[in-house]
């Protein structure tokens, strides 16, 4: 059985009771006489273990929703509640984690960034903006699509260019009308492909609005409205 606690009794696995392990506990606190501050024997209960081991964690730097998956628990605060340290214990124990991450990683991560660097950053953002919206490849990265920025799946559309996004749908259908007229099958693909990105942004602007236009706007009450409002129960002066 995939149990710590267990024993064979006439060849057969067993798991040991409560009430067994908390004698044994008890004898082996008192053969070691383990005492608290007034002298007398603690007194421990198996389930005190949990705690223990989930305070000693986190306070080493353990994340604490980490703990909550070994712990096996459904909610982060009961963990927290397990774990009986104050709150600025647990600042403090997680500051030293990240110091002690930070110490293992490559000095060069953290340096200040040249002028150079920091232009190349800020102009990465400055090429995100497109036509139809924002581009959304990760800093660092080039293009993979060739700039044919209607079929890439990174393109997000702002609202206002819907028009426009129209517009290139109208000429794409143009454009394959033309190419079947002329026998350019192969532009027939390939302007297939554009229309078909086209219809998918258009449907996505479509589903968003359907999102927005379903939330209720529940508003706030103005002044006069609560100002307004008569109470019928007597003054207690």
């Amino acid at each position: 059985m995939p149990l710590l606690f267990q024993w064979q009794v006439n060849g057969e696995d067993h798991i040991l009771s409560v009430n067994t392990i908390r004698k044994a506990l008890n004898e082996v606190i008192e053969a070691a006489q383990l005492t608290h501050a007034a002298g007398e024997l603690l007194d421990y209960q198996p389930h005190d273990f949990r705690r223990m081991f989930i305070t000693d964690a986190i306070m080493n730097g353990l994340p604490p929703h980490i703990a909550q998956v070994i712990a096996g628990h459904d909610d982060i605060n009961t963990t927290m509640h397990y774990n009986a340290v104050y709150p600025s214990a647990a600042i403090a124990a997680h500051q030293a984690f990240i110091a002690r991450r930070r110490s293992l990683r490559p000095g060069e991560e953290y340096r200040v960034p040249t002028s150079e660097e920091w232009d190349a950053f800020l102009g990465h953002f400055e090429r995100r903006k497109l036509s139809l919206g924002t581009c959304g490849r990760s800093f660092g990265s080039e293009c993979v699509h060739e700039h044919a920025c209607v079929r890439c799946a990174m393109l997000r559309v702002d609202p206002h260019e819907r028009p426009r996004l129209e517009e290139i749908r109208v000429n794409l259908i143009a454009r394959i009308a033309e190419a079947h007229r002329e026998g350019w099958l192969g532009e027939v693909d390939g302007l297939s492909v554009s229309l078909a990105a086209a219809e998918d942004k258009l449907a996505q602007l479509d589903a968003e609005q359907d999102r927005r236009s379903a939330a209720v706007d529940l508003g706030l009450p103005s002044f006069p409205k609560v100002a307004g409002r008569v109470s019928d129960r007597p003054h207690v002066w």
